[in-house]
């Protein structure tokens, strides 16, 4: 018997790679519909046999992605629509709040390994991310939780982040921090410098930024390295006057 359902999804799946996983199994469980983020969750409309909807919620729950939590599934039964193809629609957003924000997640082993694939273009992107992983936390402005949310919106994805963004298939599929070294955010190495009252910053012109620091740590320098969630502090632990002086400029002296 033919019938069509909406799915009231509740937990972390948002930025977790839930709506690319929805698609791909309605699309196993030939079901018609959507699916979308909301305030709350993840909402989501099949229509098809009853028994490919059954078949598809057990998979859902069995399969959902790892990063995932599904507290709660509410289900209710609507009126049929007629639709035979499923669709990731825009997401909706309500004055009330629920939905639950997902973490930072470490880099996955595809990501490593296309981090240090000199073929591929993301060799040695230090922002590389995917579905499976990269920032979430540290990025979300506002929920439901997308680009335009989300301190990305300020990087507009080129053609090629912008194919895997929408190619269903693809690893990148609503990967919402997805970028590259063309169109995402970049490294740079800033000098200050107190030639007068108020310190100004000035980019050093280099190529090879991350060897550069290492080599002005290995000097005694005292690098501020800028991170999603904030600033990390580092120096040559070894070096006696670089960490007594690090220790004055933070007034801990122990």
């Amino acid at each position: 018997m033919r019938q069509r359902i909406k799915l009231h999804i509740r937990g972390i799946v948002q930025g977790v790679g839930f709506r690319p996983h929805v698609f791909r199994l309605s699309r196993k469980f030939n079901l018609g519909g959507y699916c979308f983020n909301d305030s709350k969750g993840v909402t989501v409309e099949l229509e098809g046999e009853s028994n490919r909807i059954q078949g598809f919620i057990e998979a859902l729950k069995i399969t959902a992605p790892a990063i995932s939590s599904i507290n709660k599934i509410k289900k209710e039964l609507i009126p049929l629509a007629g639709e035979s193809d499923f669709i990731i629609r825009k997401s909706r957003r309500d004055t009330n709040k629920t939905a639950s924000f997902p973490v930072d997640i470490a880099m996955c082993d595809n990501c490593h390994r296309e981090l240090f694939d000199k073929a591929n273009r993301r060799y040695f992107y230090p922002f590389i991310n995917c579905t499976n992983c990269g920032p979430r936390f540290t990025i979300i402005e506002d929920i439901p939780y997308d680009r335009k949310n989300s301190t990305m919106k300020h990087f507009k994805m080129c053609s090629s982040c912008f194919k895997e963004y929408t190619e269903p298939a693809d690893r990148r599929f609503h990967a919402e921090p997805n970028a590259c070294f063309s169109c995402g955010p970049q490294v740079k190495l800033l000098s200050s410098l107190k030639r007068t009252k108020k310190a100004k910053k000035s980019q050093l012109d280099t190529q090879d930024t991350l060897e550069k620091t290492a080599r002005l740590i290995a000097k005694g320098k005292i690098i501020a390295i800028k991170g999603i969630g904030g600033y990390h502090l580092a120096c040559d632990a070894r070096n006696v006057s670089v960490v007594r002086r690090l220790r004055h400029l933070k007034n801990r002296p122990t």
